[in-house]
């Protein structure tokens, strides 16, 4: 629950979002700040080190097709909504832009059209990434992100294959306690790829209003709730991760100022191997069971002798909880979200007014007009 006074942070929460809402127009001009340092870089790929080369195309097409598909998650229809080949996703632009003219303003690709984009970014990625490469991407990074888009798409055979590539580069490992994947200075073993933080660049909104002011946030902006905590059984390692602060339950992810953020995490790769496993009735790198089980000893669950889809999704969103992913699970499960249905137009980010008003080609979502 978002507690505090904040009004855009207030209209997100809420779902009765204005289309000048400042963090919305933020969300979408740093992606394409960030897409357009990519287009520049891939522009010069020519006076790069030829043996820089292909790391280099790497990283670039990894960020701008991650910043593509967080774009088409919330500015656009889920792919579960049907009609991907006319629900509008957003504008692709692959080339650098370096003046404005009308040529610049560009419609809206379809949803079909962006995902296939970002499946050509991170496909391309994982080909030319090594696998390692310090805190920048690499080839496990590239297949996590692209089992996250797939998954999406509900493409169980490519969201299984992509997760199990991520799992047998073999470059990362589950750290030994849940705890131990959060707040740390540097990478755990757990982090195929997380947000670099310091104390010279070290805000970040998770922090900032996840935690409180005894850790260095604000004043506890968000609450954790009982029928959250109320779905993790009697045992279970992670509720100790919750603490109690400034008067209320909040989660202790986020809690220490200036610690690296998981972007993506090894566990989730074990999650998604397991669900498009047991959809499919195969066993591609382990069993579904296995999968589940090795996630749920590291929080002192006993293991379960036989496993179904709703136990698998019941872990993924107990291991991945406010990580930024149960919204997306929910849409692509076609669950309701606070009483809304998951293609209610409501549960979409409004196209910034100051695009519209500089592009009239830049169709607004339904709801916002």
């Amino acid at each position: 629950a978002w507690v505090r006074t904040f009004n855009e942070q207030r209209e997100i929460f809420g779902k009765k979002i204005i289309n000048t809402n400042s963090f919305v127009s933020e969300t979408w001009l740093q992606c394409y700040e960030t897409i357009n340092i990519c287009n520049n870089i891939l522009s010069a790929l020519s006076v790069v080190d030829v043996e820089d080369r292909d790391r280099v195309e790497g990283e670039a097409k990894f960020i701008r097709g991650l910043m593509y598909f967080e774009l088409v998650k919330l500015f656009a229809q889920p792919y579960s909504a049907g009609d991907v080949a006319s629900n509008p996703g957003v504008p692709i632009v692959l080339q650098p832009t370096r003046k404005i003219s009308e040529e610049s303003k560009i419609s809206r690709a379809t949803v079909q059209t962006t995902y296939n984009q970002i499946i050509s970014d991170l496909s391309v990625a994982e080909e030319k990434l090594p696998e390692e490469n310090d805190v920048f991407a690499t080839k496990t990074a590239a297949a996590a992100i692209l089992s996250r888009v797939y998954l999406q798409q509900e493409d169980f055979d490519n969201a299984r294959d992509a997760a199990n590539r991520a799992i047998e580069y073999g470059t990362n490992s589950l750290t030994p306690t849940f705890a131990e994947a959060f707040n740390n200075d540097d990478n755990s073993s757990e982090d195929i790829f997380a947000l670099q933080v310091n104390e010279q660049d070290g805000d970040n909104s998770m922090h900032t209003y996840w935690s409180v002011p005894d850790f260095g946030g604000r004043d506890g902006d968000v609450e954790v709730l009982d029928n959250h905590v109320a779905l993790y059984s009697l045992g279970d390692d992670r509720l100790n991760l919750f603490y109690d602060g400034n008067s209320a339950r909040r989660s202790g992810k986020w809690q220490l100022q200036f610690k690296n953020i998981p972007i993506v995490r090894l566990a989730e790769m074990y999650l998604t191997r397991a669900e498009a496993n047991f959809r499919l009735g195969t066993s591609v790198g382990d069993t579904p069971l296995n999968d589940i089980n090795l996630i749920r000893s590291r929080v002192n669950l006993a293991p379960l002798v036989s496993v179904t889809l709703p136990n698998i999704l019941l872990e993924r969103k107990l291991e991945l909880a406010h990580e930024g992913q149960t919204v997306h699970d929910a849409k692509r499960l076609r669950q309701t979200i606070e009483g809304l249905p998951f293609n209610d137009p409501k549960l979409v980010l409004p196209i910034p007014q100051r695009e519209r008003n500089v592009n009239g080609n830049l169709a607004q979502n339904d709801g916002y007009n």
